[in-house]
C-alpha cells in the first residue's frame, strides 16, 4: 500500500489514543525512573495492548545503574569545591610551607589533577556516553519490551521503530532559567578548563621565569579557582535525583509512535509484504542510552549480518513543528547515523504532504539511535524538539497538558510512510 491511500482516520484515530494513553500512564504509573517498577508496569500495560495485534511479543531485561551516567555532576562538582577550599584553608594555615617551590605549589597540583579527572569523567559520561562510573553505583534490573508482526511473504527486510518509556531526572537549570538553561552546564565545564590551565601554567611557572606574568600566578593565581567553586555550585544542585519528570513528551510520544505504527496498521487492515515490522520499547535511554545498548549487544549478528535488511527509526519527542527533523548525527554530533536511511527518512516525509525533514545535527545530548549506530545497526532518529533546549525538557513541566496532537500526527504520518515505503524495496526504494 501507498501512504496515499492509507486511511488518515485510522491515524486520527491513534492521535487521540495516544494522548488518552499518555495521560493514563502518566496518572497510573507514576515515576518512571529508568530501571524501576514503574517502567517495566508501563512496558507491562504495553504489552497487554500490543497481544491483540502483534505476533509475538516479551521482554528481554539487563542491568542498570541509574544513577551512574549523571550523578558525575554532584561528584565532580564536590570534588573540585573540596579540592579547592580545603586547599585555600591550609595555605592559610600555613601547613604547605616548605612543601614544593611555594606555598600554592602543591594545592595547585592538587586542583589541576581534580579538574583533569573531572573533565575526563565528563568527557567520557556525558560526551562518549561510556559506562565509565557504572561500576561505582547500585545497579536494578532493567528491561526492554519488544512487539513482533510479520509478513504476509517471506522476511527480506525488517523494520524497528523504538521509543524509550523512561523519564529523566528534573534538570533545575532548564526549570528556573528556561532559555540560560545551557549556561549551568557550561559555565562549570569551561570554569574547570580554565582552573586546570591556571594550575599547570602556575607549577611550570615555579620552574621557568614567566616573567611578571609567572609572579602573578604564582601568588594569586590559586584566587581564580574561587570562581571554579562558584561554578560547581551551580552543577552540583543543576540536577535533583529526588524528582523524575513525568515525560510526556520526551518519551511517551515516540514510545507510542512505536506502539501506534503496529496498531495503525492493524486497524486498517494492512499486511506488510515482506517486512517484520518490531515494534521496541527501550529503558535507559536517561540513564545513558543502557537499553538500547544492551539490544543492539545482544542482538548484533542478527542486525548487521545482512542477511534481513534491519533499519532502526528511534523516535524521540513530538512536540515542536517548528524543529520536526532527521538527526543524521547523533551524540552532540560525535556519532553519524547512516546517512541513506535519514535521507529516505526524509524522503518519506515529503509523501505526506509536507516538505522533505531537514537532516540535521543533535547539538546537544543523544538519542537511542546513536547506541544502534555505534552498534553497527543501520538506525536514525526522528525528533520533533527544540534543542535550544525546549522549556519542557527534562522538567516537571513535561506534562499531559503539553502534548502536541499536530506534532504527534505528523510523526505518526512520516513513520506509516517510512515503514510503507521500506517495504516495498527496502533502502533502494528508487
Amino acid at each position: 500500500m501507498k501512504y496515499a491511500d492509507f486511511p488518515k482516520a485510522v491515524i486520527r484515530e491513534n492521535v487521540d489514543y495516544t494522548v488518552k494513553e499518555i495521560t493514563n500512564i502518566i496518572k497510573r504509573y507514576g515515576p518512571r525512573e529508568s530501571g524501576n517498577e514503574n517502567c517495566y508496569a508501563t512496558q507491562k500495560h504495553i504489552k497487554k495492548e500490543m497481544d491483540i495485534f502483534a505476533d509475538e511479543t516479551g521482554f528481554e531485561s539487563y542491568k542498570i545503574a541509574p544513577k551512574a551516567f549523571l550523578h558525575f555532576t554532584k561528584t565532580v562538582s564536590l570534588c573540585i569545591i573540596l579540592a579547592v577550599v580545603v586547599c585555600l584553608a591550609l595555605t592559610f594555615l600555613n601547613v604547605f610551607d616548605g612543601v614544593g617551590k611555594n606555598s600554592f605549589f602543591l594545592p595547585q597540583i592538587i586542583v589541576g589533577a581534580a579538574t583533569a579527572i573531572g573533565l575526563l569523567i565528563t568527557v567520557f559520561e556525558f560526551l562518549f556516553y561510556k559506562k565509565f562510573c557504572d561500576a561505582f553505583y547500585k545497579k536494578t534490573e532493567g528491561h526492554n519490551f519488544y512487539a513482533k508482526r510479520k509478513p504476509v511473504g517471506e522476511i527480506k527486510r525488517r523494520f524497528v521503530i523504538s521509543g524509550h518509556c523512561d523519564a529523566a531526572y528534573e534538570w533545575r537549570n532548564i526549570l528556573y532559567f528556561k532559555g540560560a538553561a545551557g549556561i549551568a552546564f557550561a559555565l562549570p565545564a569551561i570554569f574547570a578548563v580554565l582552573s586546570f590551565i591556571v594550575a599547570l601554567l602556575s607549577i611550570i611557572a615555579s620552574y621557568v621565569n614567566m616573567g611578571e606574568f609567572g609572579v602573578f600566578l604564582i601568588d594569586y593565581g590559586f584566587y581564580f579557582h574561587g570562581l571554579t567553586v562558584l561554578a560547581m555550585v551551580l552543577l552540583f544542585f543543576s540536577i535533583d535525583f529526588k524528582s523524575i519528570v513525568p515525560g510526556a513528551n520526551d518519551n511517551l510520544t515516540g514510545t507510542y509512535a512505536a506502539v501506534c505504527a503496529m496498531r495503525m496498521l492493524d486497524m486498517a487492515g494492512v499486511e506488510l509484504e515482506n517486512t517484520e515490522l518490531v515494534c521496541m520499547i527501550t529503558d535507559g535511554e536517561e540513564a545513558g542510552l543502557r537499553g538500547s545498548k544492551a539490544w543492539i549487544e545482544t542482538h548484533h549478528d542478527e542486525y548487521t549480518d545482512g542477511e534481513i535488511e534491519t533499519a532502526v527509526l528511534c523516535v524521540d519527542t513530538l512536540c515542536d513543528l517548528d524543529d520536526f527533523c532527521v538527526y543524521n548525527k547523533d551524540m552532540t554530533g560525535l556519532v553519524r547515523n547512516s546517512k541513506e536511511f535519514s535521507q529516505f527518512v526524509s524522503d518519506c516525509s515529503a509523501e505526506t504532504g509536507r516538505e522533505a525533514l531537514k537532516l540535521k545535527t543533535l547539538p546537544f545530548g543523544a538519542s537511542d539511535a546513536a547506541a544502534f549506530s555505534q552498534g553497527g545497526a543501520v538506525a536514525t532518529a526522528l525528533c520533533a524538539m527544540d534543542p535550544k533546549p525546549a522549556d519542557y525538557y527534562h522538567n516537571r513541566r513535561d506534562n499531559f497538558d503539553r502534548l502536541n496532537r499536530d506534532a504527534i500526527q505528523a510523526g505518526f504520518e512520516v513513520v506509516l510512510s517510512t515503514i510503507l515505503a521500506y517495504d516495498e524495496n527496502g533502502l533502494n526504494k528508487q
